[in-house]
């Protein structure tokens, strides 16, 4: 049988699907799109799906989970029968080492071990994940973290790794007191008229101890940012339309009447929105 043969719909879901792929990538008959790919070219689309999963989730919205967990299914597939062409991997061995993976941890389900509870599962986790780091050579404390994740993921997980080892603040007000330094630390490089770049590094400073300061509050700094954006978003829209609504847009009113319109968005907020929130 032609191995680029697509399978009709009474065949298994997940073997129509690989077949799919397969016709995709035939060399001869397949899509020129999609011959032409490679795992740095699809890996911004797979990014991109995991992200509209975590937005359908974020919206409830059952129907959108189920089609958008269809579109990151189809790019790990995307990605796998590329990984098969180079001879390295096909998607059954991909499904085996996540399998054995899971298997081995969760030793209490499938070793016979005691069940801990959810902080000792984790730090039971965390403890399998380093002799599987070390096992593979990468024996540094922050080794496997990936380059590629968002920066505020990024630094949350190389700060909550280097504090399994002791290297942390003992409390939050030493964060906020560094947070103050670093501000400050911006402060003199505008004043100083710096380099764009030493700009640059100060206020990556200053943002890496805010996740520090989130982290030390059991706050979740991505969470908080979209909250964040979410709050910023509601405001501004009702600024927009409280001005269409005397036929002008903000770009034709003054910083004043924003500001006076958006503390009165703030005040239509069952919370009031804090004090300078």
């Amino acid at each position: 049988m032609d191995e680029n043969y697509v399978p009709p719909a009474l065949t298994r879901p997940i073997d129509r699907l690989l077949g799919v792929m397969a016709r995709l990538r035939d060399p001869e008959r397949g899509c020129s799109w999609d011959r032409a790919q490679n795992w740095a070219t699809i890996a911004p689309f797979t990014i991109e799906e995991a992200y509209e999963v975590a937005d359908a989730i974020a919206r409830n919205d059952s129907e959108a989970v189920k089609e958008e967990l269809g579109d990151l299914l189809f790019q790990v597939v995307f990605q796998t029968r590329i990984g098969e062409e180079k001879g390295h991997f096909d998607f059954e061995t991909v499904a085996e080492a996540a399998a054995e993976k899971m298997i081995r941890r969760h030793p209490h389900l499938f070793a016979g071990h005691d069940a801990p509870d959810p902080v000792a599962h984790l730090e039971a986790w965390e403890e399998i994940k380093a002799r599987e780091r070390a096992d593979a050579g990468g024996d540094g404390v922050l080794d496997g973290i990936a380059r590629a994740l968002p920066p505020m993921t990024r630094a949350l997980k190389l700060q909550k790794r280097a504090a399994r080892v002791g290297f942390d603040w003992d409390e939050p007000q030493a964060i906020l007191d560094k947070l103050a330094e670093e501000a400050e630390e911006v402060a003199v490089e505008i004043r100083a008229g710096s380099l764009h770049d030493r700009v640059e590094d100060e206020i990556g400073d200053l943002l890496f101890v805010c996740v520090n300061l989130a982290r030390k509050l059991s706050v979740d700094p991505e969470r908080a940012l979209g909250r964040a954006n979410d709050k910023f978003e509601r405001r501004f829209r009702y600024i927009e339309n409280a001005l269409r609504g005397e036929g002008r847009s903000p770009a034709l009113a003054s910083l004043d009447e924003m500001e006076a319109l958006w503390q009165a968005a703030k005040r239509l907020e069952p919370s009031g929105g804090g004090r300078d929130g």
